[in-house]
């Protein structure tokens, strides 16, 4: 029993030393690493400056529309090569043909690339860059109608393109002879009416009335009489991009990109897209 008893005190003393004992904390988690900051967003490429550019989209295959709207066009194309090249972003403003110029000196838009030719009355107002195309222009009458001078149309209806190089050539030539010269906003007009019978013709741009008349049906029954049209007192010396006087750097400029289109070949595969000939001319 005293054995029992002295057994049961050792048990006793050693649960309590157990007990009293202080237990070992554990070793604390390391911390998680921080997450890797996410890297910078790249910068978006700064928007690159414009150039309004004036059309006309009444001159098929220069310059007209599409069916949903969209300027297109011989123009069109050579504007957004050029805009390119000068590393800025095509702009097109739609203006009638007779106030492209004061619209140009109002400084609603910045250039005027819409088959404008360089004339030394135009000269007088605007600068112009180098050519970017020259074609000739044509009077278009009914088949079979007899022509030898402007004479043969005494009393005959043309319409033209107001303010245009053709205006001024009817009214100086065709005119005093007798034809009876009317003035039009726009060219798609004059076709409308030559169509309805109010016209009996035009004198317009060999290119233009072919693909923008004479080619369609309603222009079956028309056709060139007559020399070619090219006489610079009239026409100029081809097509050039018309811009504010003294905006010379902006024509340097595009006149560079003229010469590098012409060189590396993107004029050549726009002029394809419209025309079987060389609309750069001579």
């Amino acid at each position: 029993m005293k054995h029992a008893v002295l057994y049961s005190a050792l048990v006793a003393a050693v649960a309590l030393s157990a007990c009293g004992k202080k237990e070992e904390a554990a070793p604390a988690a390391a911390p998680a690493p921080a997450p890797a900051a996410a890297p910078a967003a790249a910068p978006a490429p700064a928007a690159l400056p414009e150039l309004k550019v004036a059309i006309d989209p009444t001159y098929e295959p220069f310059t007209f529309k599409t069916a949903d709207g969209k300027p297109t066009g011989f123009d069109v194309d050579i504007a957004e090569a050029l805009c390119k090249e000068i590393k800025r972003q095509c702009v097109f403003v739609e203006q009638v043909w007779d106030s492209m110029i004061p619209g140009l000196q109002a400084k609603k838009y910045d250039a005027i690339i819409s088959s404008m030719s360089i004339t030394e009355e135009r000269l007088q107002v605007v600068d112009f860059t180098d050519k970017y195309y020259f074609t000739p222009s044509r009077i278009v009458v009914k088949n079979g109608t007899a022509y030898t001078d402007p004479a043969s149309l005494k009393g005959k209806k043309l319409g033209v393109l107001k303010g245009s190089t053709q205006e001024k050539y009817a009214m100086a030539e065709l005119k005093p002879a007798g034809a009876n010269i009317v003035p039009y906003e726009a060219q798609d007009q004059v076709y409308l009416d030559i169509k309805s019978g109010r016209l009996d013709g035009t004198v317009a741009d060999q290119v233009e009335v072919n693909g923008g008349f004479l080619s369609k049906p309603e222009g079956k029954d028309y056709g060139f009489v007559g020399p070619v049209l090219d006489d610079p007192k009239y026409y100029g010396t081809g097509v050039g991009v018309a811009l504010r006087k003294g905006e010379t750097a902006l024509k340097d400029e595009l006149n560079a990109a003229i010469k590098t289109i012409r060189s590396n070949g993107v004029y050549d595969t726009v002029s394809k897209k419209y025309f079987d000939f060389d609309v750069y001319g001579k």
